[in-house]
């Protein structure tokens, strides 16, 4: 088998391990938060954030990748504004339904392309705008013909837009600038990002809800939910940085 035939293979098993565990992580989460009652979404994400840490330092432990110092201003800056945007992405599915939430995630790909042509002065081929333009005209459609469409989670939806698309910019720049892989810099800045939504995520998610996450009464199968979806996770997260952010 030729070298670029493994790196072909690599590619789509990158590719199926980022769709299983994404698909698995989405449903894990909105069973939580819509048909178990746990609404709780920005605190979850704190603990997933967690979770993914310590996966990846056990990871690290085993050699399975080379940890990489990054320093403390930019890990900071990186944590602070992916740790939001991860919280905005958790906030919009649990406010929309499963099909609104994938549309947004969709939606992310072309305004970040916009971003990079407006501020960067990126230049992207004819057939990429036009592949863009269709997404987009799918993504409308999708919005306006969604019946669960809200206001609040509209507006969390254009919020978690916004902020992962300038996520994904700067994470290139720090990649490119400093060297580091996706998951040498996900490992440092975890941490962070799950302090940011850990302090911030009981206030956040009572204002939304109205409901207080420490008065909560933890039910066996919201538990089992819980520990589901926090063992999914890392491997969602590390996909979808190693494809993202490639």
């Amino acid at each position: 088998m030729g070298e670029m035939s493994k790196i072909q293979l690599g590619v789509i098993g990158a590719l199926f391990l980022s769709v299983a565990s994404s698909v698995s992580i989405v449903i894990c989460n909105k069973a939580l938060m819509s048909n178990l009652g746990f609404p709780f979404a920005t605190t979850l994400t704190s603990w997933h954030l967690m979770v993914t840490f310590c996966t990846l330092h056990v990871a690290q432990r085993f050699n399975l990748f080379e940890a990489k110092p990054v320093d403390m201003k930019t890990v900071m800056l990186f944590g602070i504004l992916n740790g939001v945007s991860i919280g905005f992405l958790n906030l919009s599915l649990g406010f929309n339904s499963i099909g609104f939430y994938q549309m947004t995630k969709l939606a992310i790909i072309p305004f970040t392309v916009m971003l990079e042509t407006i501020f960067l002065k990126k230049q992207f081929s004819r057939k990429i705008k036009l592949s863009l333009f269709f997404l987009l005209v799918g993504v409308g459609i999708a919005s306006i013909t969604d019946l669960q469409l809200n206001f609040v989670g509209t507006i969390l939806s254009l919020l978690a837009i916004i902020t992962t698309c300038v996520g994904q910019i700067l994470t290139n720049t720090i990649q490119k600038k400093l060297n580091v892989t996706s998951t040498q810099l996900l490992y440092q800045s975890a941490p962070f990002q799950a302090a940011i939504l850990f302090v911030s995520g009981p206030f956040v998610d009572q204002m939304l809800t109205k409901q207080n996450v420490f008065a909560y009464k933890y039910s066996p199968i919201v538990l089992v939910s819980n520990i589901n979806s926090q063992i999914t996770n890392p491997l969602a997260m590390s996909c979808f940085y190693n494809l993202v952010y490639m």
